[in-house]
């Protein structure tokens, strides 16, 4: 990694966005020991609006705590996906949720329909905002899934542990599921998986 990584998430007011980025934050810096900086944003109205959070990691201290150039954007709705697409780096990684993003503009994006993995698994669409950051901790290096757990378990509030670590868990399946589906479609039949293993 370069010396700094910048992180955006995006959604509507009421989707958790905020938190999220709170949590993430405190995953990369409290838990994973690194430089850190977190902004947010809301819309004019805080539910229905869009919000907006911000995550800068670095090696070292960071000068400037907004991100320019999103290597990494996490999008909950489609306004979001359609504001903040044009800023993220051309080799950066978009995740969208599904449920809501239906037009991707990136082919090689992440789609994972975190809200109806949440409505579906958990009854609970709130608890959403966990599953994409379950997804997010396995699609980027940046940060540890033992952190992200960690952050999230001194978050939440008590008695709702293992609904958000379930929730965790079920973003990181989700995840993995999707990083094989890529792996099956970018691998050419006839390269055998085990000489690509060994490239790595």
């Amino acid at each position: 990694m370069g010396s700094r990584y910048e992180i955006r998430l995006g959604g509507s007011g009421g989707q958790g966005i905020i938190l999220m980025g709170i949590i993430l934050a405190e995953a990369v810096g409290v838990y994973d020991h690194k430089f850190v900086a977190q902004t947010q944003s809301y819309g004019p109205e805080a539910r229905g609006g869009s919000s907006k959070s911000e995550v800068i990691v670095s090696d070292e201290e960071i000068d400037y705590p907004k991100a320019m150039k999103p290597d990494l954007l996490l999008v909950m709705n489609q306004k979001s996906c359609d504001d903040f697409f044009p800023d993220l780096d051309p080799e950066g990684l978009l995740i969208v949720d599904s449920t809501f993003v239906t037009q991707v503009p990136n082919p090689r994006a992440f789609q994972i329909p975190f809200t109806r993995i949440a409505r579906e698994k958990f009854k609970r669409e709130m608890v959403a905002n966990i599953v994409a950051l379950g997804a997010l901790s396995q699609l980027t290096p940046i940060v540890s899934s033992k952190a992200v757990e960690a952050a999230v378990l001194a978050r939440v509030p008590r008695g709702t542990e293992k609904l958000n670590r379930d929730a965790l868990k079920a973003g990181m399946a989700a995840a993995m599921r999707a990083k094989k589906e890529r792996l099956k479609v970018e691998i050419p039949p006839e390269i055998p998986k085990e000489d690509l293993l060994d490239s790595y």
